[in-house]
């Protein structure tokens, strides 16, 4: 696809090409994450990072890179690329002439008569990444070299020259295994053609990751260079170059390259590229299904984003309803506790009876998701009625109240030091509009298909308590818009995207009159091409652009940046007040977003964006929370193009 690609031009410009990264992911929770010219920028980059239980399930780096050089009359060029300070040696992105991601990572350089091409193949099922390089052509034989850099550190650390390491190897057929340190798995590298590895332990210090420095983070590490694989090619040859946790078979490299190349499902489109992603966030690690929040560094298995993530990744994307439920029990088993008892994200449990509807009328039995959820959801909503969470509960009114001392209870969480940006303290409209919504779900569940009495008597009290107190607390008859929350000074009437919530939820406590004024309000001071505001630009807080130090990035997290999995509820807002109409506006909102799968992560959808033109990708290269809102969006566009072709 033309947005997976990059001429000669583009690749050789440092500052474009920089920018963009490589994301490959596979089902064990392994990643490969680099430059389109393979020059790491970010402490998360490398060849081969893996999930480690032995490490309480955190990602560990252990292959950061391989430098390529070729050898021809006595002269070494050099393909590989590091930032050392303000200098990058050696510059071997001056010989790439061409790049293409379609179905996987691929780079030709030319050095000279010589062309050559290394395409970078993560395993889907294993801890391993598979190379392949090929001699497309050359006038004479050639010998290459491949020197690998090792880290062998948690993927948020840094490391350094320290003599702890072992810097030895042990010999396996066609190559050589290492352990750096006690406690971690072997880095076992062997290549498919016999190469001679020379053993010549060195350290290369202060490489420097430019996207850590301009973000005023540590930057500089040391790494490990054991020495160097040396083998001889002509043209047609290839070497296949296997890094994995196990000694391997070499004479099956080349056979296992291809098979797993061809098996690959093909991109024919932007839905085929939103449904390879969501497939690549379900990890399945260990035989558990859980969510991957983002790539390279978000975690897997978080209650919200698994949540909000979840109908779009398996429902929207493919139908999977299997996937749905497994990876919904497996969070239930997981997350008791903020479940049922405490967290700092207050609103998020709430949000399993949104997705339960939406199961519902994607077509699952109700009464089959009553029987298996209802002690879910009851047990839910019970927590918050006052003498069970510090941190959230319940008011006389109805409405429920959220505060703890210096904490950010909502999904707007950024600090700055220990103090959070937006700390909403008080009554949140999204939160009050998923409570009552969870409210009116669980009492038509119940009494449609439970038995329990006295649990409808109760709730329904509080059903009705809660929705004659919603609007007066929150609306402002004034402004024409609810208050994005409320607090003991009254209502804050900052604009923010909270309040789609409230219009998006089945059951909705705002009158529905009132719904088109908060759908203009977000329309007139959120909406951009490329995702949702958080925060009007008339506001003083805004901040346009997330760049700059960690305070000034954290300053824009929440106060101006845009999400796209906002446009999941600002989409099903419009099409439920204007119908068919909202059709072209839905496809509008998501034609800028696919117009940049060629920066960022390459091919992949990214997680916030500038709020002020031109509006530039940043945060996670790979989001589940966007990928599944644009999924849910798209068939949402669907669902209305069928209306009215009818």
């Amino acid at each position: 696809m033309s947005f997976l690609k990059f001429n000669k031009a583009e690749l050789v410009n440092l500052s474009y090409s920089l920018k963009r990264e490589i994301i490959c992911a596979n089902k064990t929770g392994a990643y490969c994450n680099t430059s389109i010219v393979t020059c790491n920028t970010r402490r998360y980059h490398g060849l081969l990072a893996v999930t480690l239980d032995r490490f309480g399930g955190d990602k560990y780096l252990l292959l950061s890179s391989v430098d390529e050089s070729f050898i021809v009359d006595s002269k070494q060029f050099n393909l590989g690329i590091h930032c050392y300070g303000d200098i990058y040696d050696p510059r071997g992105h001056k010989y790439v002439v061409d790049f293409d991601a379609d179905p996987v990572p691929s780079i030709t350089y030319k050095v000279g008569e010589i062309v050559f091409r290394k395409t970078l193949l993560l395993m889907p099922d294993s801890d391993r990444i598979l190379i392949k390089y090929e001699m497309l052509s050359t006038p004479a034989d050639v010998t290459v070299r491949l020197k690998p850099f090792l880290a062998f550190r948690n993927i948020h650390a840094l490391t350094g020259c320290n003599d702890q390491a072992c810097t030895d190897y042990s010999p396996v057929k066609d190559g050589a295994s290492f352990r750096m340190y006690n406690g971690f798995p072997d880095l076992v590298l062997q290549t498919s053609k016999a190469c001679t590895y020379h053993h010549e332990p060195c350290w290369y210090n202060g490489i420097t990751y430019s996207d850590e420095y301009r973000r005023g983070f540590d930057c500089r590490e040391d790494l490990f260079v054991p020495g160097y694989f040396e083998g001889v090619m002509k043209a047609g040859d290839l070497i296949v170059f296997s890094a994995s946790l196990h000694e391997e078979n070499p004479s099956s490299f080349v056979k296992l390259f291809n098979s797993t190349y061809k098996a690959i499902p093909p991109v024919g489109g932007l839905r085929d590229q939103l449904r390879h992603w969501a497939d690549i966030f379900i990890c399945n690690h260990n035989g558990r299904k859980k969510i991957t929040a983002g790539f390279s560094w978000m975690y897997t298995g978080l209650l919200r984003e698994t949540l909000i993530a979840l109908p779009g990744l398996t429902l929207h994307a493919n139908g999977d309803s299997a996937a749905f439920e497994e990876v919904l029990d497996n969070l239930i088993a997981d997350e008791q506790e903020r479940l049922f008892r405490r967290t700092t994200q207050v609103e998020a449990p709430l949000y399993m009876a949104s997705i339960l509807q939406e199961y519902i009328d994607f077509g699952a039995d109700p009464a089959a998701v009553w029987k298996k959820y209802g002690k879910v959801i009851k047990g839910i909503i019970a927590s918050y009625l006052p003498g069970h969470r510090q941190e959230v509960t319940m008011h006389p009114n109805g409405l429920l109240w959220a505060q703890m001392d210096r904490m950010a209870l909502s999904w707007m969480n950024a600090y700055i030091g220990d103090n959070p940006v937006t700390e909403r303290a008080g009554y949140q409209i999204e939160t009050n509009s998923l409570w009552y919504n969870s409210i009116c779900f669980a009492l038509e569940m119940e009494s449609r298909f439970g038995g329990d009495k006295a649990f409808v008597a109760e709730w329904t009290v509080i059903r009705d308590l809660t929705k004659a107190n919603f609007q007066p607390v929150f609306w402002n008859a004034a402004m024409g818009r609810p208050a994005d929350y409320v607090d003991a000074s009254g209502q804050n009437m900052d604009v923010r995207p909270n309040q789609l919530i409230a219009i998006w939820v089945k059951y909705s406590p705002l009158d529905e009159e009132l719904h088109p004024a908060v759908f203009r309000s977000v329309s007139g001071e959120l909406e951009t091409s490329r995702g949702i505001r958080t925060l009007s630009p008339r506001d003083p807080k805004y901040k346009g652009v997330y760049e700059g130090s960690q305070v000034d990035r954290d300053l824009a997290y929440h106060q101006g940046s845009t999400r796209t999995f906002l446009l999941e509820y600002y989409v099903a807002a419009g099409f439920r007040l204007q119908g068919e109409r909202f059709a072209k506006k839905a496809e509008w909102l998501c034609e800028g977003l696919f117009q940049d799968l060629g920066k960022h992560g390459v091919g992949a959808f990214s997680e916030l964006y500038d709020g002020d033109p031109p509006q530039e990708p940043h945060g996670a290269i790979a989001s589940a929370l966007s990928t599944a809102a644009l999924l849910t969006v798209a068939d949402l566009i669907d669902k209305y193009g069928k209306e009215e072709s009818k």
